[in-house]
């Protein structure tokens, strides 16, 4: 079905879904994005698709099936065994058994696997509850039970789609999505991420038999030495590669307030990606990904949609919008307890520029030799 513009893939089923009243994705994250989209008056019936849930067998062109069988398993009794634990790594305290264990990540995975047939005949799909780039082929890991990157990107391969670029921008590197296309001479996987930050892969030398360019940035990264990725490394890359098809995992992880990393970007530093990778492929897949603050996650993905339909995003949110991120609670957190005043009435961050250190200079050096652009 052709639809004018943009497609943002959702569900519902993100609403009061969570992985318990202690972990960091306790908070509303898709849920806000959607009722935010929607109370600006820039969401409507027309681009939004519901996400299907992935079948056992879509899933297994890259998941094992008796480890789809076991997250079945558990969420039916909501119990695990040992082995479960043990081998399959479920009921972890990254990865908990809770209420919807198999059909929320199943929702995200089906709604990747949508996206790649949408994009076909070219197109932009955002697809915020995506992301889930650590799951691995019969393991949970690292709040990931599935990897919907892996299988949007097989998606699009079963569409004819060939050439593809993944870049990553969470705060933490997608192990997954480099283990599945590990040698692939179709794939680039380009990863900015947090150095000796879990899951601790990604280094510098790391190429994934050719086909990976890893940026591990030490803490405090501000959006002047993003801006300097971006130009430096990110767009030239793409550029030359000439892909088909761009999957960017935009996680919200590396922005200043977010408690898993040590990351001092502002929003804007995501949205400059965004925008800059639309024009470089006629098929663009924009996931979600990392993002444990719901004020700094709702607004950044929100801005994202924006971006992406080329709304001008206003200095002050109206009431209604306004509304949404007031409603919104982060129990267990002290920065929950006094939320600034511009986490409720604005979108975009006041910029966090700051000087581009040597370190940072050095490593990029390393990678434009290596990859002949310097």
């Amino acid at each position: 079905m052709q639809r004018d513009g943009p497609v943002f893939i959702g569900s519902e089923i993100y609403r009061g879904s969570s992985y318990g009243h202690w972990h960091p994705l306790r908070v509303p994250r898709v849920s806000t994005v959607m009722d935010l989209t929607r109370a600006l008056g820039w969401l409507g019936p027309a681009n939004y698709l519901a996400s299907p849930r992935a079948k056992p067998g879509a899933l297994s062109v890259w998941h094992a099936p008796d480890y789809v069988a076991a997250l079945e398993r558990v969420e039916a009794t909501q119990l695990g065994t040992e082995e479960d634990r043990e081998r399959f790594g479920l009921g972890t305290h990254s990865n908990p058994i809770y209420p919807e264990v198999y059909r929320r990540p199943a929702t995200a995975a089906g709604g990747s696997l949508l996206a790649g047939e949408l994009l076909v005949d070219g197109g932009v799909v955002y697809h915020p509850a995506g992301g889930t780039h650590h799951g691995l082929p019969g393991r949970a890991n690292g709040f990931c039970y599935l990897n919907d990157p892996v299988l949007g990107i097989l998606s699009l391969r079963r569409m004819g789609v060939r050439r593809i670029v993944y870049v990553d921008i969470d705060a933490h590197h997608p192990d997954g999505v480099e283990l599945a296309f590990d040698g692939d001479p179709e794939i680039l996987m380009i990863s900015v991420h947090e150095e000796r930050r879990w899951p601790f892969t990604g280094h510098l030398g790391d190429r994934a038999g050719g086909a990976a360019v890893n940026l591990p940035v030490p803490k405090g990264l501000n959006d002047s030495e993003m801006a300097l990725v971006r130009e430096a490394l990110i767009l030239p890359l793409v550029a030359r590669f000439a892909p088909e098809a761009i999957v960017l995992q935009c996680g919200a992880d590396a922005v200043e307030e977010d408690p898993l990393s040590r990351l001092t970007l502002s929003n804007n530093a995501h949205w400059e990606i965004v925008a800059a990778l639309r024009p470089l492929a006629p098929r663009y897949l924009v996931l979600g990904g990392g993002g444990y603050n719901p004020w700094s996650v709702g607004r950044l993905w929100t801005g994202v949609w924006a971006v992406l339909n080329g709304i001008e995003i206003p200095d002050r949110l109206e009431p209604e919008g306004e509304a949404v991120l007031r409603a919104l609670r982060w129990e267990g957190n002290s920065r929950g307890k006094a939320p600034p005043d511009h986490w409720f009435t604005t979108l975009r961050d006041a910029p966090r520029p700051g000087p581009v250190r040597d370190e940072l200079k050095e490593r990029l050096a390393v990678l434009l030799r290596r990859e002949g652009l310097g």
